[in-house]
């Protein structure tokens, strides 16, 4: 009894040891290097990224001072950040140390794989949190309770699952292709465990994708060549043209690839059931906004010619 005691002391004094470490919260998992300490409710934050962290951010209402501005690929994201006096901090690939200085953040946020090397030099500044989510929707979730802010991060994330709901009762046997242009070639995204988020929302929404399309392992994409395309059989084709971060020359890829023969061949675009979507949407996703694009392309496109 009086050892059992004395580890329960030991217990207590050491986690009242670690609570005094930490005038803030706590985090334990969900980010890179935990546990974490990070400020109750942070006042001047810095996103790493242009995608998941600075939308997602954004949408949450966060006090943001700076994220990499120069590389948002969403147009009307760049000018919300703006909006919102969110500070350019340069290159997502390089980010400004000095700027991060000079914005004098409380947090830093940003992703655990695209970010993890470079640690170190940021965690220097601030307490530096670099999510490791599955996929969107749970790197939302951690970002949230980071932030204080996981009752406003589910309601939307309800809002979310209720419209996906709805649309998954009028998908029907319809199947969907949807396939990126690029200078060097075609980039197919496919339906599978680790999808890339606006493919994952398609798989929420119950979209039936072609054979070619869907893995049961973790690949992410696919590199097909011209005379692969003919493996792209579904009923519709959504495709997003992207020939750089300038979009000026989108228009012109398109019109090439749209003429060659091999297109014409293609079974949705033979009925009239191919159809060219936005970059910022299918390249730029970017939270809970980005997704309901995705669903608007669905439910705009999926019923098709009859």
């Amino acid at each position: 009894m009086i050892l059992r005691s004395f580890v329960i002391l030991l217990i207590g004094l050491f986690a009242s040891g670690a609570s005094a470490q930490c005038p803030g919260k706590s985090v334990t998992s969900g980010v890179y290097d935990a546990p974490l300490c990070v400020p109750d409710a942070p006042r001047r934050i810095v996103a790493l990224d242009p995608f998941y962290n600075l939308g997602m951010a954004l949408e949450l209402g966060l006090p943001l001072v700076g994220a990499p501005l120069l590389t948002v690929q969403d147009r009307d994201l760049k000018k919300k950040a703006e909006e919102a006096s969110v500070s350019d901090i340069g290159d997502a690939r390089q980010p400004s140390l000095e700027r991060i200085v000079a914005l004098k953040p409380d947090l830093i946020i940003g992703d655990a794989t695209l970010h993890g090397q470079s640690y170190q030099n940021f965690a220097k500044i601030a307490p530096t949190a670099l999510i490791d989510a599955k996929d969107w929707k749970e790197h939302f979730s951690i970002l949230a309770m980071i932030t204080g802010k996981s009752a406003d991060a589910t309601r939307m994330l309800a809002g979310y699952e209720q419209r996906v709901a709805a649309i998954r009762t009028k998908t029907g046997s319809r199947t969907m292709s949807v396939l990126r242009v690029t200078p060097s070639g075609f980039h197919l995204y496919l339906d599978g465990p680790a999808a890339y988020a606006p493919y994952a929302v398609l798989r929420d929404a119950g979209v039936k994708r072609s054979a070619y399309e869907t893995t049961q392992d973790n690949t992410v994409f696919k590199r097909p060549e011209w005379e692969d395309l003919a493996l792209l059989d579904g009923d519709i084709l959504l495709y997003v043209v992207a020939a750089g971060y300038d979009a000026n020359q989108d228009d012109a890829l398109a019109a090439r690839t749209t003429s060659n023969p091999f297109w014409q061949m293609l079974p949705a675009v033979a009925s009239g059931n191919a159809h060219r979507v936005t970059r910022e949407t299918w390249m730029g996703f970017n939270g809970i906004g980005s997704a309901n694009r995705v669903l608007d392309d669905i439910e705009q496109y999926l019923p098709g010619k009859p």
